[in-house]
């Protein structure tokens, strides 16, 4: 949680990487949370379950399951934990940059049952270094096989390439990469970035030339962080506080 006077009413969800095989819990989720509260964001870090033939019948909606459930359970206590229940977000990095792009477009598939009828939608993603697609020209075959197994069929590939799933009702997003990133191809930030485009999300896009997948040593967080925290404020979502 920020500190009282610098609560910004606006909460994010941070999904870490690690390729649906593991959590990168500290550097992609505890130490962002921090660095995020301080900037007046009050900030949550999901620790999703992996994909399992072992413990789920469908493995392929484990990690969306359980990002659906924490954005319902921060619109239910929003009183409580004081913040706006219209100004939460949802940041992922690679892998965990999937999974946030996945809870951007489909929250209208309901994966935690209907029981109520809160908004299962992000108010906006964070994507950082994201996995987007699952396509063999671009996508990350080690992340696509974690969740759907090694031969998916070409509908589930589809499904899940998230690029193919933008709407008008998909929500804003923030997304920054690596020109040389090795590991997940850029053109997956650039392709769904085009996609928002195409249906008039406002959205931003910051590609470095430099920083490699992990952003390790550049560009500096603190670099990329205050670009997103222009993009909320000039969105006009630090004016209508509802707390």
């Amino acid at each position: 949680f920020p500190e009282q006077d610098k609560n910004t009413g606006i909460s994010i969800i941070i999904c870490p990487g690690g390729g649906y095989g593991g959590l990168v819990m500290k550097r992609e989720g505890h130490d962002m949370a921090k660095m995020l509260a301080e900037s007046g964001i009050t900030a949550f870090v999901l620790k999703y379950r992996l994909p399992s033939d072992r413990t789920m019948v469908d493995k392929s909606i484990g990690p969306l399951q359980d990002a659906q459930m924490a954005i319902m359970t921060l619109r239910q206590r929003a009183t409580e934990w004081k913040i706006n229940p219209e100004r939460i977000g949802i940041m992922g990095f690679s892998a965990g940059g999937h999974l946030a792009s996945t809870a951007g477009t489909h929250f209208q598939r309901r994966t935690i049952g209907a029981e109520n009828q809160i908004s299962l939608r992000p108010d906006f993603m964070v994507l950082v270094y994201p996995v987007i697609s699952f396509s063999n020209a671009i996508g990350h075959t080690g992340t696509r096989d974690n969740l759907l197994g090694k031969e998916p069929d070409a509908e589930k590939i589809r499904q899940y390439s998230n690029e193919l799933q933008v709407t008008t009702q998909t929500p804003p997003a923030f997304i920054t990469h690596a020109g040389d990133d090795e590991l997940v191809n850029v053109k997956n930030s650039i392709s769904f970035y085009e996609a928002l485009q195409e249906n008039n999300i406002p959205s931003s896009l910051h590609i470095y030339s430099k920083g490699g997948h992990g952003f390790l040593k550049i560009p500096p967080r603190d670099h990329w962080i205050n670009e997103m925290m222009y993009w909320i404020k000039s969105n006009g979502w630090l004016s209508d506080r509802k707390n």
